[in-house]
């Protein structure tokens, strides 16, 4: 057996994250986040499923890697997300976690795995500890509020999801733009900040109207990512097999191909990048 002794060795273990403090390209965490929405920098994000377009992404420049349940039709070959597991979820995050070195990780919290405050505070665990996950998302409005109050109380990070739920498609019939009306739209923004008060660190608005999404987005303190959201929202996020031209059949309205003119898939995430950044994507032809 081999016994470590050199304390210089351990405290470069140890205190990884201070060796780190001044280097020219430093991790995002959650105070970055809300930093870049203060000073109205775009946050640019992407879905990813495995170590080598986890390395292509922070190559890049992404600044969230969002290890989604959307894997569930984009890698497996489901009609929807609802059949995928806390397994798929820890599998995926872990070979993600791998491959990252600056963007922010998050992962989701799959179709039923956080039904009761304790069964998601174990599954959010879970997805920290094993998936290597900095914060986890989970599908909901005001009816969620407690779950996020409950892992927030356990200074878990938390990404709160509005707008479309693809989890709950068998009882919204189907993929459809949410908060087109007025009632729908008031509910929508108080629930996002309900979230927010009970701890929700960033909210995702999936699928609404633009006016919606700049709205949410000025109401709340914490960062809002968009995915069909408008421009008006702190950040963007898209599938990268989308945006890189892999998905086949018809793609969603709000998802742009940047392979087009590109060398090769890490100019394409680039592009991704510059266009989120400058504000020349999301373009009026990708909102509802």
């Amino acid at each position: 057996m081999i016994v470590v002794t050199d304390s210089a060795i351990l405290r470069r273990v140890m205190y990884t994250h201070l060796q780190l403090r001044d280097a020219e390209r430093q991790p995002v965490n959650v105070a970055t986040l809300r930093q870049m929405k203060a000073r109205g920098e775009k946050i640019a994000s992407l879905t990813c499923y495995d170590a080598s377009f986890a390395v292509l992404l922070d190559e890049g420049g992404v600044d969230v890697a969002l290890v989604g349940d959307s894997l569930g039709m984009v890698i497996q070959g489901h009609d929807t997300t609802v059949p995928v597991t806390m397994e798929d979820i820890v599998y995926h995050s872990r070979l993600v976690s791998r491959g990252l070195y600056r963007p922010f990780l998050i992962a989701d919290m799959p179709f039923m795995s956080y039904a009761s405050k304790e069964q998601a505070l174990a599954n959010a665990v879970r997805l920290m500890q094993e998936g290597g996950a900095r914060m986890v998302k989970l599908e909901g409005g005001a009816g969620q509020v407690e779950i996020v109050e409950f892992l927030a109380g356990h200074d878990i990070a938390v990404c709160a999801h509005l707008g479309l739920k693809p989890q709950s498609v068998h009882k919204i019939g189907g993929f459809k733009v949410q908060g087109r009306d007025e009632k729908a739209a008031r509910q929508m923004i108080a629930d996002a900040r309900a979230l927010q008060d009970a701890g929700a660190d960033v909210v995702l608005l999936e699928c609404i109207p633009a006016e919606l999404g700049a709205e949410i987005t000025a109401a709340l303190e914490v960062p809002v990512i968009g995915i069909g959201a408008g421009p008006g929202v702190d950040g963007q996020i898209l599938v990268v097999y989308d945006i890189l031209d892999i998905t086949t059949g018809r793609k969603p309205r709000f998802t742009r191909n940047f392979m087009e003119g590109s060398s090769g898939p890490l100019e394409g995430i680039k592009r991704y990048v510059t266009a989120v950044k400058d504000r020349s994507y999301p373009a009026p032809e990708h909102c509802f």
